[in-house]
């Protein structure tokens, strides 16, 4: 049997309290929740102001094309591959992110991968382009001429983002999302400000429009980065200097949390947001239109139940790594209802908000925007649950699920697109959210639960 180490200067601290660890989560859920529920009325205000000037301006077929185009950045996200899971989950376990070699492997090793993606994902980007095959993928909503450029401009605009982009992974494993919300929050008064000089200087930026919230997130992405960097030195430092010193830095491990999560980035995207796409085939500008707008309007929400439930990843992650895990579903309830309320809000002055935004042009039917309700309250009550399974096992069952879920969203959105037009794939993801990330993830969760209950306490050395 092997020595026991000595304890080092953190096990040897006396450690916190369950009510603490509670205050403490609770904590990080508000201050990142707060910080995007401050941003979120100015986000929500000058998103309405830019919808109004691009219809007004440049039309509504422009403004089609930009939810169309925005949109293609909600499909990427398993350009990632899964390196949020692994960088995550290391910082977060890390006992000295200063001065951590496995922390570094990680990042090497993440930043590589990702350099490959984003060169691969720009080539597929120039071969669709040179092919003309935008106006295939993306149907009647893309603009003619130009429309394809700007698509491959977005695309790339994401690409060049993906290695950069590791700082706000490292932010959020440190319980400092909230500083990535913060800087990502000015994203969108920027993107008013471009718009505004295009008008101002007489730039024909109807189409061009679209790509430009993609190369504000990169320029803010950047700043992440170099604060994440502050943070981890010199660990983030030297990690990105070895990442092109192929043969004599070796990475980590990084694929038994990477490839689910991929899975996850893969599938639920296709499962979630090809609603537009859908309706650019089946129903065209207009329904995509009405789409677009209460999109814009209820997606606030989800935005700040991402960045308060992010928060818990880290969380659960140091649980795990002291054999403490503890219920995530006290957060799910308070979640879901935190979302009901902010939803009912919303609903009661979507009619108001339609007129704003759209000068009248578009008006919201009741049916939209309940269903859009009801999707947000499901997404809001499964964070949690989702957060509390990021360890290997975990995060393939949710794979699993999301994969089942995958061809009935699609399936539903589809048919009832077609009956009931903008409504229909709300009413899909509905059904699939409920059935497989919902009560799925809940089945798991309690039996997991129940099995930990069920292990006998671990043996602690010098225990009484």
């Amino acid at each position: 049997m092997s020595a026991v180490a000595a304890p080092t200067p953190r096990t040897a601290e006396r450690a916190p309290s369950a009510e603490q660890d509670t205050r403490a989560v609770w904590r990080g859920v508000f201050r990142s929740g707060g910080v995007r529920m401050l941003v979120l009325p100015v986000s929500a205000v000058l998103g309405i102001l830019v919808t109004r000037l691009v219809i007004d301006n440049y039309g509504l077929a422009a403004f089609a094309q930009y939810g169309l185009l925005v949109g293609i950045g909600t499909l990427l996200p398993f350009a990632d591959l899964g390196m949020a899971a692994a960088v995550v989950n290391a910082v977060a376990a890390s006992p000295d992110v200063r001065a951590d070699d496995h922390l570094r492997r990680v990042v090497v090793t993440a930043v590589r991968i990702l350099l490959c993606s984003a060169a691969v994902l720009t080539a597929v980007a120039v071969g669709i382009t040179a092919a003309g095959l935008w106006p295939v993928l993306l149907g009647s909503g893309l603009l003619p001429g130009s429309g394809p450029l700007v698509a491959m401009a977005c695309v790339v605009l994401i690409a060049v983002g993906l290695p950069v982009g590791i700082g706000q992974r490292v932010l959020a494993g440190l319980g400092r999302n909230h500083v990535a919300i913060a800087v990502l929050g000015l994203q969108t008064p920027l993107v008013l400000g471009t718009l505004v000089l295009f008008l101002a200087t007489g730039v024909p930026g109807g189409s061009l429009i679209a790509a430009v919230p993609f190369a504000v997130t990169l320029a803010l992405s950047v700043v992440c980065t170099v604060i994440a960097a502050r943070q981890l030195r010199p660990t983030l430092g030297r990690a990105l200097r070895d990442v092109f010193r192929l043969r004599s830095v070796r990475g980590a491990r990084v694929f038994d949390v990477a490839w689910p999560m991929l899975v996850q980035m893969i599938a639920l995207p296709l499962a979630m947001q090809t609603d537009r796409l859908v309706l650019s085939h089946l129903v065209g500008p207009g329904e995509l239109g009405e789409y677009n707008l209460a999109s814009q309007m209820f997606t606030p929400i989800w935005a700040v139940v991402n960045a308060a439930g992010f928060t818990l990843w880290p969380v659960f992650a140091r649980a795990r790594a002291r054999g403490a895990e503890s219920s995530p579903l006290p957060m799910a309830a308070a979640f879901g209802a935190l979302a009901a309320v902010m939803t009912l809000v919303v609903a009661v002055a979507s009619p108001w908000l339609a007129d704003l935004a759209s000068g009248g042009v578009i008006t919201l039917g009741p049916a939209l925007v309940i269903a859009f309700g009801v999707l947000m309250v499901l997404q809001a009550v499964k964070y949690p649950m989702g957060m509390f399974l990021t360890d290997a096992p975990g995060l393939r069952y949710q794979a699993y699920m999301i994969v089942a879920m995958l061809p009935v969203n699609l399936g539903l959105s589809w048919v009832f697109a077609s009956w009931w037009g903008a409504v229909g794939p709300v009413v899909g993801s509905v059904v699939g959210v409920l059935l497989f990330q919902v009560l799925g993830t809940l089945v798991y969760v309690r039996r997991r639960l129940a099995a930990a209950q069920a292990e006998p306490a671990p043996y602690v050395a010098g225990a009484r």
